[in-house]
């Protein structure tokens, strides 16, 4: 994978960044997805924002390797640090990290935020509590995706800003509310996988000499869950 050849993940990711935008991509790694977008003309400015200074050395490279200065600006900063007022953001992309992570940066960061109508987050694990902070914090779910790509499963979650508090249920935060209603074969055997591995965990706690209720109760509750979405 480079900046002009992206995973399908990426690719995803990539489609749902409006034309014009001013990104800021958070965890950039190498700069692919923003060189990507922008070697198509697609994003007018964007910052590269790395924590680490490994990753952001790459992206420093690549970027200067495409002859992208001018348009792509690289950062070593902890999360939304990365983004200064001055960069007029529009549109944030978190990928590749777990949901719990990605609420925090997006959390830590609010200020950051302002002016931002387009969040795009892939979470590799936990996308309800991506899902959940979206909902406190004026951000619509409006487009998602899931993807099956080297032995992972990966959703990605497209939200905007609006005035009012959206509304979800317990199930839309769990599974989506646009990836419940689709139901694709890739979302089907997902959550499959999940319901025969929570029946394992639930033979295992009843066979234990002391089982815990709480545990137990919270198994079949999610179970329940995934039956009812897959029905």
């Amino acid at each position: 994978m480079d900046g002009n050849h992206l995973s399908e993940r990426l690719k995803r990711v990539a489609e749902s960044v409006p034309e014009g935008a001013r990104l800021a991509d958070i965890g950039s790694d190498h700069a692919y997805l923003p060189v990507y977008l922008a070697k198509k003309g697609l994003i007018s400015y964007a910052v590269a924002g790395e924590v680490v200074k490994g990753p952001y050395e790459n992206a420093k490279t690549e970027i200067e390797g495409e002859q992208l200065e001018t348009t792509i600006h690289p950062r070593l900063a902890d999360g939304l640090a990365a983004v200064e007022p001055s960069d007029q953001i529009d549109t944030v992309a978190i990928a590749g990290m777990g949901g719990a992570l990605i609420s925090s940066i997006l959390e830590s960061g609010k200020a950051a935020l302002k002016g931002v109508t387009r969040l795009i987050l892939q979470p590799n694990i936990g996308e309800e509590n991506v899902r959940r902070w979206l909902q406190q914090n004026h951000y619509q779910i409006v487009e998602e995706a899931i993807l099956f790509e080297d032995g992972h499963y990966y959703e990605i979650i497209v939200a905007d800003f609006v005035t009012d508090t959206p509304q979800y249920n317990q199930s839309q935060l769990l599974f989506g509310p646009f990836l419940k209603e689709s139901k694709s074969a890739v979302f089907v055997d997902k959550w499959t996988a999940e319901l025969n591995r929570l029946r394992g965990v639930e033979k295992q706690i009843r066979q234990s000499t002391t089982p815990p209720e709480d545990k137990l109760a919270q198994v079949t509750h999610k179970m329940k869950l995934i039956e009812e979405a897959l029905a």
